[in-house]
């Protein structure tokens, strides 16, 4: 492998090979799916609705104002007595700090007024404004003994599975371009089908070995991200999976705010939301072929809006105002999680492009 971690043609062509010929005598190995979606921000030329429509309110006079007073007077006191059950009406967006997501929630966030994101608030328009930053919007279970681990091991598990996230989807490097070697590091070597994704994927990306599948990167010569701070929400599960395993479920939102990398567009900022749900297995080794340390992956897959439709440059390939086209695939909230990935997969499937009803 190179200085800067890329591979020679002559280490791609052994590896190749050995790929096709197989490794005699291994125990059992692991095999891993994947699976991967993008969709388009809807509204005039991609953006989402009422972005371009959002105008502040008129200043009407007359006798009309002095009903409108007693109107907003007396929803003041109603709001002041029973704010939660109102807050809905008006968005929710009171500027609280939602709670960590424990559960899969039953709805979808509420909407939030129409406003453009600039680069001091990135997040503002969005749902996202109210969720925690990086690591601290995964929501980590309590440990407990599961399969061949006991609490301790369980809960260093835990710890090292949420390490993986931040490495693949948080790290400011890999963010940037640069190869998830801390990630990488972490699944297991000996899971052939994956370190054949992992190879092919930064070596020659394509439909079926695209490493944002698993991966957030951005070419940093065309996009840069705007602050430091990439919001999250979601949760980390486990139960007891094959032949003992501990097996840990991860399904979060991150929602990266970038804007050009020349200062281009009078610095227009936009953002690609993604959601990951990745199933990782910590499996025996007495009964699977791994390595201490290293969990081996079952499956991997990824809703992306704003990302790129049909792109394969091995970066999210974020559209601004002037790139963006209409399409007119399936209806999605990016930032609704009240739908299992399952069924959001299933909804798409064999859709191509689909629309984001808001980014």
């Amino acid at each position: 492998m190179g200085k800067d971690g890329s591979i020679s043609d002559k280490e791609w062509e052994r590896f190749l090979r050995e790929s096709e010929a197989g490794v005699p005598g291994a125990p059992e190995e692991p095999s891993a799916r994947a699976r991967s979606v993008a969709r388009l921000p809807r509204g005039e030329s991609g953006r989402p609705q009422g972005w371009r429509t959002y105008e502040p309110p008129r200043r009407r006079r007359g006798k009309g104002w002095y009903v409108v007073g007693l109107l907003a007077a007396g929803v003041l006191l109603v709001v002041a007595l029973i704010p939660g059950k109102l807050m809905g009406w008006f968005g929710g967006d009171d500027g609280t700090p939602q709670a960590a997501e424990s559960e899969q929630p039953d709805h979808p966030p509420a909407a939030v007024a129409a406003q453009r994101p600039t680069l001091d608030e990135p997040f503002r328009g969005s749902p996202a404004a109210r969720w925690s930053d990086g690591a601290a919007g995964i929501d980590m279970p309590a440990a407990r003994a599961t399969g061949w681990l006991n609490r301790e091991q369980v809960a260093r598990a835990l710890d090292r599975s949420r390490d993986f996230l931040v490495a693949s989807s948080l790290d400011s490097g890999v963010l940037r371009g640069e190869r998830p070697d801390k990630a990488i590091e972490l699944i297991n070597p000996h899971q052939d089908d994956v370190q054949h994704y992992l190879l092919t994927a930064f070596h020659s990306p394509g439909r079926k070995n695209d490493p944002l599948t698993l991966f957030s990167r951005f070419d940093k010569s065309k996009v840069r991200l705007v602050g430091d701070v990439v919001k999250t929400r979601g949760r980390i599960t486990f139960h007891e999976g094959k032949r003992g395993a501990l097996e840990v479920t991860a399904d979060v939102t991150y929602v990266y705010p970038v804007t050009r990398a020349g200062g281009g567009d009078g610095g227009e900022v936009v953002r690609t939301i993604v959601r990951r749900e990745t199933v990782m297995s910590w499996d025996d080794p007495a009964r699977v072929h791994t390595e201490p340390g290293t969990f081996s992956l079952l499956s991997y897959q990824a809703d992306t809006t704003n990302g790129g439709c049909d792109t394969y440059t091995g970066y999210f390939t974020p559209a601004f105002s002037a790139e963006r086209t209409a399409s007119g695939g399936p209806e999605t909230d990016p930032y609704d999680r009240s739908t299992s990935m399952t069924a959001r997969m299933r909804e798409a499937d064999g859709e191509g492009c689909g629309t984001a009803t808001r980014s």
